[in-house]
């Protein structure tokens, strides 16, 4: 496994369970880590609890592509080399069609799927010039088996997975390595508005979701992890 000990890493969406407990990973391993995220306040505590710099936290909507671009920028005026771009960001919107609105799956596509375009085009150039990087993704396991009720948060998903794969192609040439990480059901915020009866004590834990993540971003420089699926054993609706 490669070393993560003076990587330069940025977290996306840090301030969200998954992205957090990433953060402390990387971190404690010996990374430079740079955390954006939509809450300002939660920033500020992971950065103090973590001990991260000032300049090093960015409070970012993915959704805005001027704000991403911007804040990628001022990551570029303070190293010249992003090493591994992890985005946790994302939402889920679980409902039938009948009262799915349109309002809920643009939601949904803009932050799930043109956030990721966002990032992706504006972290690559960089990548490019050294010809390396990694770029992870989570997708979950509804980007790759839907399930009824997901037809907004699997069209994100379906669409980032298809993106990233065919970005892929194009970096053939390069050492840049794309990777998409598959959960299944992880007991995070994204169940707390969703009207589905579930038995989160038996999903994964946000710690646990962070350790492969963890796990991803050692990926040994003779191959790449293209893509990597953690679900529970059961967490079926009751």
């Amino acid at each position: 496994m490669e070393t993560l000990k003076g990587k330069q890493v940025i977290i996306v969406g840090a301030t969200g369970s998954i992205g957090a407990h990433t953060a402390k990973l990387i971190s404690g391993s010996g990374a430079i880590v740079y955390i954006t995220g939509r809450d300002a306040q939660k920033l500020s505590q992971l950065a103090e609890e973590l001990t991260i710099p000032r300049e090093r936290v960015f409070e970012m909507d993915i959704t805005d592509e001027i704000v991403v671009n911007n804040t990628i920028q001022q990551i570029l005026t303070i190293t010249p080399n992003i090493d591994i771009l992890v985005n946790a960001a994302g939402i889920g919107i679980i409902k039938p069609m009948e009262t799915l609105s349109t309002e809920d799956f643009t939601k949904t596509i803009q932050i799930n799927l043109f956030g990721s375009f966002y990032l992706a085009k504006a972290v690559l150039p960089a990548m490019k010039l050294v010809k390396k990087g990694l770029i992870i993704n989570i997708p979950g396991v509804l980007g790759k088996v839907p399930m009824a009720g997901a037809a907004a948060y699997s069209a994100s998903k379906y669409g980032l997975v298809g993106m990233m794969q065919s970005i892929r192609e194009e970096l053939k040439r390069t050492d840049i390595r794309i990777t998409n990480l598959f959960l299944g059901g992880v007991d995070s915020a994204f169940w707390d508005n969703i009207d589905l009866r579930v038995q989160r004590e038996k999903m994964i834990q946000s710690e646990e979701a962070a350790k492969a993540i963890w796990f991803l971003c050692q990926q040994p420089i003779s191959g790449v992890v293209s893509e990597m699926v953690l679900q529970p054993f059961n967490h079926q609706a009751i």
